[in-house]
């Protein structure tokens, strides 16, 4: 069977599935179904140096509707955009003599980390940083804005959000992610009171906002529940459980959660359920799709809205069916990958290259197209100079 045939195939079984799934009784009232919501995953972090101001612009430009700022706290208590509160990876620390006593090893969820944390900076200290490429020897092309960009605070995030929604004529959502918040709570520099307030200052603590909040973990988002009327998403992963769940000995694991039982109790308190897009197109030992799970219909049958990550336009990142080559840095056939994920009946996509998302939603027809500054735009794939 080739490529094309299988990927059919799995879309009308998923497609079959949904049928059943619709004829049966449903738990709760299924989500509203409107245009599948682009988020652009760390900015559009396939173009540029990820969690940078350039980053998220782009995105927003290339037609995403939210951008997505992870957040961790610095030692003044500024929230600050990266992936990670470890930026040996994401910043030129490592250049800065005057920083090479702060290189320290830590226990973060779990798992020993050797290297530099914003815990330990000031944002003045930071604000000499600049940010690079995170994998580079995949994203070789993004390397040319190392050292342009200062790591953003929160604040500054939603400044842009503010101007670009202006500019563009929509308004750009917002999607921060705590990260690691039950460790930023043991330090003393807990993430949820400068969150609320952030977003209360700015007028987005709403439920008319385009803002979704997202935590891997279960209590802050419960204790959110009660500060904010936004939206909450409850990010899952394929492997693990959450880190406060472990450490309170709660056996209840990820996957757990994603049984029906588990997304009716994760609706008690969120909007949006985030699982990695192999829990719903899983693969086998070979890396190859096999037939896509139930999770999305038991979550649409719990009220859940679903938005998987992360589309990723690399061949290392893609199943074996939609790989170009054997250059991992290669790009594969995203297009037709993000849109067999959307024939599953997601609701949102978290995409490290939007415009390719608003372009495979847009080429679906499924649902209609928002506007962006480039309709349908898709950048050209940058190739390996051995392709």
């Amino acid at each position: 069977m080739t490529v094309r045939a299988r990927v059919t195939a799995l879309a009308v079984v998923a497609a079959v599935a949904l049928g059943l799934v619709s004829q049966a009784p449903l738990a709760a009232a299924p989500p509203t179904q409107t245009a599948v919501e682009v988020f652009g995953h760390r900015g559009a972090s396939g173009y540029r140096p990820e969690h940078t101001l350039a980053a998220y612009e782009l995105a927003a430009r290339l037609g995403a509707d939210h951008i997505e700022p992870d957040l961790v706290s610095t030692r003044d208590g500024v929230l600050v955009a990266r992936h990670e509160n470890e930026i040996g990876g994401t910043t030129d620390v490592a250049e800065h003599p005057e920083f090479a006593d702060r290189r320290t090893t830590k226990v973060i969820d779990g798992k020993q980390l050797t290297g530099w944390f914003t815990e330990d900076f000031t944002l003045a200290e930071l604000k000499t940083l600049r940010a690079k490429e995170r994998i580079p020897d995949i994203r070789p092309h993004n390397t040319i804005y190392d050292g342009r960009f200062e790591v953003p605070t929160f604040q500054e995030v939603l400044d842009l959000r503010a101007r670009l929604s202006r500019e563009l004529g929509r308004e750009i959502g917002v999607a921060p992610e705590t990260k690691h918040p039950s460790y930023f709570a043991a330090i003393g520099l807990p993430l949820e009171p400068g969150l609320v307030n952030a977003l209360t200052r700015n007028g987005l603590n709403r439920s008319n906002a385009r803002v979704a909040v997202q935590s891997f973990e279960v209590g802050n988002l419960r204790w959110l529940r009660g500060e904010l009327r936004t939206d909450l998403v409850q990010l899952v992963s394929k492997e693990g459980a959450p880190p406060d769940f472990v450490e309170a000995g709660d056996p209840r694991t990820y996957a757990d959660m994603v049984t029906p039982e588990g997304l009716r109790e994760i609706a008690t308190y969120a909007q949006w359920v985030s699982p990695e897009s192999s829990m719903i197109l899983p693969v086998d030992d070979q890396n190859r799709l096999t037939d896509p799970t139930s999770l999305v219909p038991d979550a649409h049958a719990a009220g859940l809205r679903v938005v998987p990550y992360t589309l990723r336009a690399e061949n290392t990142f893609l199943p074996a069916d939609f790989q170009s080559s054997r250059n991992p840095a290669e790009w594969g056939d995203v297009v037709g990958y993000c849109e067999l994920l959307l024939a599953q009946g997601v609701d949102g996509i978290f995409a490290d290259q939007p415009d390719v998302a608003v372009h495979a939603r847009e080429e679906t027809a499924a649902v209609p197209a928002r506007s962006a500054s480039v309709p349908g735009a898709v950048i050209a794939p940058p190739r390996s100079a051995a392709s």
